[in-house]
């Protein structure tokens, strides 16, 4: 019997609906898979959380979340607290504490979608986006003087090292080898960031001797929107800094149908601390307590939680599930243009796992 320990962190806004319906599809799971099973542990720390200690998190937490297998995140952001306590005080010192140095943000066109780009076949937008998440724009380096008065300054220093660098291209590059296309692209802007940038350019380099069976080429951020939008089949997997791939990772979501489908990754590539998966579409207050919120974005991290425990055939299960999901249009919530509530979804998942479990078991 395979017993894994799941934090579940809810967070803030709909992330307090979806995440409680992930863990239900991983019950699901578990049901259905002899010998699999999960214990969760809540944690109810947020912007509730705040309001009544001060701070997005204990002061310890991280250590109630060091031995967990995983993590199940929702969101971070209350529109009653600054944006920058409620990401630095849980999800980034999560991320930062935990040296989940790798973000990874498939994204694809599912079944059923409706996207937006009308020339574009499914096939066609089949990405990757690897965003480094430990420094670059990130790094919480910079300050402000002089507060209030007109000399007032304020800097935020994107700082990158060797080893980091280093270490999210190897890791892109090892992904992009990998997947079928093994095509890479580096997102760069050192024509304007002569610093930083152009060592990031020169590591790639490196790094890509070391990956012959690779093809990668290099495009600029601004030109990679445009990329993007019009030539969605040149890009496979794609890695960005810190700010470039959350841009980026945002816009591609958008291109597949709707931030509500996309998951996310916060991955410690090599395994000393438990790795944070979570939906990229954030607290959405507006529509929070409605049971609108698309769930799909969960379960697919869902999906990457299971894959990074190693538990592939219970991955594939739940990827066929929300496919079947979002083929149906009676089961498209909202931001997909349909009325299907959370529950539904989350109750059609579960049901869809219980008659494939059915079925091979007949």
């Amino acid at each position: 019997m395979k017993t894994y320990a799941i934090a579940t962190i809810p967070g803030d806004g709909i992330g307090k609906e979806v995440i409680p319906a992930g863990q239900q599809v991983l019950q699901a799971v578990a049901e259905y898979s002899p010998g699999l099973r999960f214990h969760f542990e809540n944690f109810d720390w947020g912007g509730d959380y705040y309001r009544l200690h001060g701070q997005m998190m204990p002061a310890d937490g991280l250590d109630a979340l060091r031995g967990k297998d995983a993590i199940l995140f929702g969101s971070a952001g209350d529109p009653h607290i600054p944006d920058h306590i409620t990401l630095w005080g849980l999800r980034l010192k999560i991320c930062q504490g935990f040296d989940q140095y790798a973000n990874v943000r498939p994204t694809r066109i599912l079944p059923g979608i409706d996207a937006p780009l009308k020339r574009c076949k499914a096939e066609d937008l089949n990405w990757v986006i690897v965003r480094e998440n430990s420094e670059g724009e990130y790094s919480g380096v910079g300050g402000r003087v002089h507060q209030g008065h007109p000399i007032e300054a304020a800097t935020d220093v994107s700082v990158m090292t060797r080893a980091g660098v280093e270490r999210i291209l190897r890791f892109a590059f090892k992904l992009a080898q990998s997947r079928p296309r093994r095509l890479l692209t580096v997102i760069t802007k050192s024509n304007a960031q002569r610093h930083a940038m152009v060592m990031w350019d020169e590591i790639a380099a490196e790094v890509a001797r070391e990956f012959p069976d690779v093809r990668w080429d290099k495009e600029l951020v601004d030109a990679a929107t445009a990329r993007m939008v019009n030539r969605p089949a040149t890009l496979d997997t794609i890695v960005a800094t810190n700010l470039h791939a959350d841009i980026l990772s945002d816009l591609a979501a958008a291109l597949a149908g709707s931030l509500g489908i996309a998951p996310t990754g916060n991955i410690d590539p090599e395994r000393r601390y438990p790795s944070m998966f979570e939906p990229i579409h954030g607290s959405a207050f507006d529509i929070m307590g409605q049971g609108v919120a698309n769930p799909v974005g969960t379960f697919w991290s869902v999906v990457m939680l299971l894959q990074n425990l190693g538990e592939h055939d219970a991955a594939e299960r739940v990827m066929q599930a929300i496919e079947y999901v979002t083929a149906t249009p009676a089961l498209h919530t909202r931001d997909l243009g349909g009325t299907a509530t959370t529950a539904q979804v989350t109750e059609a998942v579960c049901g869809f796992l219980a008659a494939e479990h059915k079925r091979k078991a007949a």
